[in-house]
């Protein structure tokens, strides 16, 4: 049996959410009417593209905001992309415990199903690569039972981020999150 396989009956995976593809931006649709790529961008909402959204971003007030949520959030970041990128740790490698700790503490505790995650309990939290998404390596729960399971810890920061900072942060992870993650750390 391949170690996928293996993996994959190990993580007793119900579902996971299907990989959505979009055709890059520079081409268009081979049944798309419009006559340029920024005039099919402007009309995906189905009318006038306004800059409402834009404009509230340039906010001093909201600039702030945004940047506490980024302090707040950098340090445990760079923590878990240097765990997962940088050559410290072999694909099946368990973590240390000043690391796991860290993870475990600051990352894992804020995952929208926690208690479904740690099952039987937390024996040691493990980086592999993931045998279903194209991201190359992720964090795994490793349970008290031996069977183990993956967990993103960008939807932990997610959750951290709306629970603490409840009114800017549906703005915050639906305009800047992503964008702002992949921009200053790769992701």
């Amino acid at each position: 049996m391949t170690a996928r396989h293996f993996l994959l009956r190990r993580l007793r995976l119900c579902s996971f959410q299907g990989l959505t593809v979009a055709p890059p931006q520079s081409h268009l649709l081979w049944c798309s009417t419009t006559s340029s790529p920024a005039e099919a961008t402007d009309n995906a909402s189905g009318g006038t593209h306004t800059r409402g959204s834009d404009v509230e971003v340039d906010d001093p007030e909201w600039m702030d905001k945004e940047e506490k949520i980024v302090r707040d959030i950098e340090p445990i970041v760079k923590l878990t992309r240097h765990i997962l990128f940088s050559p410290r740790y072999k694909n099946g490698e368990l973590l240390t415990m000043e690391d796991e700790r860290a993870i475990a503490e600051n990352v894992l505790i804020h995952h929208p199903d926690y208690e479904d995650k740690i099952g039987s309990g937390l024996g040691a939290i493990m980086v592999d690569q993931h045998p279903l998404y194209l991201f190359p390596r992720c964090l795994f729960v490793v349970r008290t039972d031996g069977s183990w399971i993956d967990f993103s810890y960008r939807v932990c920061l997610e959750e951290y981020i709306k629970n603490k900072y409840q009114i800017s942060a549906e703005r915050f992870v639906n305009k800047r999150f992503l964008k702002d993650l992949t921009k200053r750390w790769g992701v």
